[in-house]
């Protein structure tokens, strides 16, 4: 049985599996939410079909610093990378 996060939490299972397999916390974390949510974009597999204004919003959004001088190529390592 997966220990109690907190309510911070939503999917305690997920979060610990994630955290086994070296995900951050905060990635874990955000993961373990939205797919106990039910919101769980499934297209983050698929960075390569993204329009390059699409990851650089992505990028904006996680906190990836230098993505304006970024290629495609770059802002889909730096997404991955990310945790």
């Amino acid at each position: 049985m997966a220990r109690d996060h907190g309510a911070q939490i939503k999917d305690d299972g997920l979060y610990e599996e994630l955290r086994k397999q070296g995900q951050s916390k905060e990635k874990a974390a955000r993961i373990a939410n939205a797919k106990a949510k039910g919101s769980l974009d499934h297209r983050a597999t698929h960075l390569e079909d993204r329009t390059k204004d699409d990851l650089m919003k992505e990028a904006r959004k996680i906190g990836i610093e230098g993505r304006s001088k970024m290629s495609k190529d770059d802002l889909i390592k730096a997404i991955r990378d990310h945790g």
